[in-house]
């Protein structure tokens, strides 16, 4: 596939991330540089409208996403009867690692920097995941993550790493703070004031979307500086 033949609205396709095929949804702007891969939280899928708005606000910036599923169909209707895999961090980390190979190779996609963008448990399988594949992932964002679950590896991650948390989600925002100072790399804290766990209150998801631009267009055009920096 040439460049400018590339796909400009969202394609459905498939994500080979090991031996696992996940379905998946490609977006590509115009002169697209970079691209975000979606990890989602607990219990939600590529589907989710949250991260849905999230990724059009990075397409609106100029930044290809990819929304997948870290779930098999098969492996999602298990889960909604055990309730497990969403919270197996292994399992949704190698899945997300696969899918970072599969992207740095895919002719669609092996020409874009890549970044990844984790909410809920899917934020400690972004950290693991950019921690196993330093010289391919230049930038992380976490929603209302567990950053926390991505335990032994947080002083491994080498990229930059913002953790956008809600003002009023006072457990997550002490286990966020706690998993930042176990970090290496530059990683900055943003509270979103009156923001609970899913972001649901006026004017908060778009507030976290527009900080998730700003960080990847920045640092997804940069190399990692020394330093951290955290923003209370």
């Amino acid at each position: 596939m040439k460049l400018e033949s590339l796909p400009q609205q969202d394609t459905a396709i498939i994500v080979h991330a090991g031996a696992a095929r996940l379905e998946g949804t490609l977006t590509i702007p115009p002169g697209a540089t970079s691209l975000v891969m979606f990890a989602h939280g607990s219990g939600s899928s590529r589907l989710s409208p949250r991260n849905r708005y999230v990724a059009q606000v990075l397409n609106d910036g100029g930044i290809a996403t990819l929304l997948f599923d870290l779930l098999s169909p098969e492996e999602e209707r298990i889960d909604a009867m055990t309730r497990e895999l969403r919270f197996d961090i292994t399992l949704l980390a190698a899945r997300l690692t696969g899918a970072i190979d599969w992207a740095a190779i895919h002719e669609a996609t092996r020409h874009l920097r890549i970044g990844l963008f984790g909410a809920s448990t899917g934020a400690a399988a972004a950290l693991i995941a950019a921690a196993r594949r330093p010289g391919l992932v230049r930038a992380v964002v976490s929603r209302g993550g567990r950053p926390d679950l991505a335990d032994h590896a947080l002083p491994l991650v080498q990229a930059p790493v913002l953790l956008i948390v809600g003002g009023d989600d006072h457990a997550v925002l002490q286990l966020n703070e706690q998993a930042r100072r176990r970090m290496r790399s530059r990683a900055r804290i943003e509270i979103i004031p009156g923001a609970n766990h899913l972001f649901e209150e006026p004017g908060t998801l778009e507030r976290a979307a527009r900080l998730a631009s700003v960080w990847f267009q920045e640092k997804l055009d940069s190399m990692l500086e020394n330093g951290d920096v955290v923003t209370r």
